[in-house]
């Protein structure tokens, strides 16, 4: 790891189904940082998210994303880089015929946790970080679109990431709410977990100013300024 760095890629070339979508890409981002990634449908934000999560392999140039070499990355290490990372989508993607608590017991059993008390002690303590404490118990239909986003960030903190990648986490939500989810993100950067976030609402990049990066026509650019 260089540094602080908990997200480093230099030089990578970014393809998807053979064609190449990103080039020469260089990326740093540190421990408690929050950025925000931005850029228009089609220009690659996906794809730079692909490759640090390590849905795509790096083909060209070096990489390394919470202590992993994405370079030399295989199938077998890619559950372990997972879990390094906490991943919220767009669309939520929680079990509908499951519990809040259930739901959140589900991805620990699935990574490894054990002990049934440590399980619960875990997911109350994420759901306390969300402000989600009082829902353990409920179904996700019986949840407001950003109650559910707010299930998914604990599903993302479940395993104490380095780094959460949030590929469009507002995007389903109205305004308000999707001021409080950045919020969130941006109090559990302050803990040291670097946020990445992909987005598309400019009111929410000046409602909250911070670090811009920009995929546009091949390349990742920084230093964006949004007026």
């Amino acid at each position: 790891m260089i540094g602080n760095s908990v997200i480093t890629l230099q030089n990578v070339d970014i393809f998807q189904q053979k064609q190449l979508v990103l080039s020469h890409v260089n990326l740093q981002i540190n421990k408690g940082e929050f950025v925000f990634l931005i850029g228009q449908t089609g220009s690659g934000k996906s794809s730079l998210l692909k490759i640090i999560y390590g849905d795509i392999h790096i083909v060209s140039g070096e990489g390394q994303a919470a202590g992993f070499n994405l370079k030399t990355l295989t199938d077998k290490d890619i559950p372990f880089l997972r879990r390094k990372l906490g991943i919220v989508f767009q669309d939520f993607q929680l079990l509908t015929d499951r519990t809040v608590e259930q739901n959140l017991e589900f991805v620990m059993k699935a990574t490894g946790w054990k002990d049934k008390n440590l399980i619960a002690e875990r997911v109350r303590d994420v759901l306390e970080k969300v402000g989600l404490r009082s829902k353990i118990k409920k179904m996700p239909h019986e949840l407001s679109g950003g109650e559910q986003q707010r299930v998914v960030i604990a599903r993302a903190l479940l395993n104490n990431p380095e780094v959460i990648l949030a590929d469009e986490p507002t995007g389903n939500l109205d305004p308000d709410t999707s001021e409080e989810i950045v919020l969130l993100l941006k109090e559990i950067s302050k803990s040291g977990t670097a946020v990445l976030m992909a987005t598309h609402d400019y009111h929410i990049i000046r409602t909250f100013p911070s670090r811009i990066i920009k995929c546009e026509n091949g390349i990742v650019r920084e230093d964006v300024k949004i007026v």
